[in-house]
């Protein structure tokens, strides 16, 4: 099979500060300011064409930061990503700019991504219907719900027939009735051998929906293969993480956080 999505080595790091001026400080003096935090560490894996994969994890394990990453909106710390053809990311209101309408937002995304006047023209009624926004398309973003943005940004996105298509948390936001619109289209993708990656707190869907599934524990792959082989081991972590009482999760997260900006990179 031929590969469409390398993941080598990726960390990705930030800097926390407690005061503004720290940062500034740590621009201009030899003396270090700030703690590192690392997002991610070390994470690799490989994506062959027609793939469809599930990121899972709990809440600050870097799913969108390696979303973000593949779709090459923020670039990683160390590592490499390479990314055969075109990608590109739904999620709430990404890319989205709230000054701008609906319309004027489909048109500046397309002009972006190097498609003519024409070709705009074309797509953009389609687009506009996918999207079930009906007079709002000619409203500004800023005046529209999390489902609305959602709506806006997926119908783009899936209208460029992307090769690698990333959707993180965007049918999590709306009604029933267009999350099965959407996944009925994210079908006509999987059909065409396209790449997908897929993010939702519903473990259902990721099992109905994905062949293979990543797992990140607080910035590091704990596992990668198959939805069969993968999905239990989360489904039992999660089943213990939920027993455990609110002082437990703490700890554990605390020490996962430890040993993950302790760890050399």
């Amino acid at each position: 099979m031929e590969k469409s999505v390398v993941v080598k080595n990726v960390t990705k790091k930030y800097k926390l500060y407690k005061k503004n001026s720290d940062k500034l400080l740590d621009l201009l003096l030899p003396k270090e300011y700030g703690e590192e935090y690392f997002a991610l560490r070390n994470v690799s894996f490989e994506a062959e064409k027609g793939d469809v994969i599930g990121f899972v994890g709990i809440n600050g394990s870097g799913k969108s930061t390696l979303s973000n990453i593949i779709a090459g909106i923020v670039p990683p710390t160390e590592g490499t990503v390479q990314v055969e053809g075109k990608s590109a990311l739904i999620a709430v209101s990404s890319g989205l700019n709230n000054k701008l309408t609906g319309r004027d937002n489909i048109e500046l995304k397309m002009l972006m991504l190097g498609f003519d006047k024409k070709q705009i023209q074309e797509l953009e009624p389609e687009i506009i219907e996918f999207s079930e926004l009906g007079k709002f398309i000619d409203q500004p973003v800023k005046s529209y719900s999390s489902g609305m943005k959602s709506r806006l940004g997926f119908s783009i996105s899936v209208h460029i027939d992307p090769d690698v298509l990333i959707i993180d948390e965007a049918l999590s936001v709306g009604d029933k009735n267009f999350a099965e619109k959407c996944l009925d289209k994210m079908n006509e993708f999987k059909a065409k051998g396209k790449t997908m990656f897929f993010i939702s707190h519903s473990l259902g869907q990721m099992k109905k929906f994905c062949q293979k599934a990543v797992w990140l524990e607080y910035g590091e792959l704990k596992a990668y293969g198959t939805i069969e082989e993968v999905m239990p081991q989360y489904e039992q972590f999660l089943k213990d993480y939920k027993a455990m009482s609110k002082k437990e999760q703490k700890k554990f997260r605390e020490d996962k956080m430890k040993q993950r900006s302790q760890a050399t990179v």
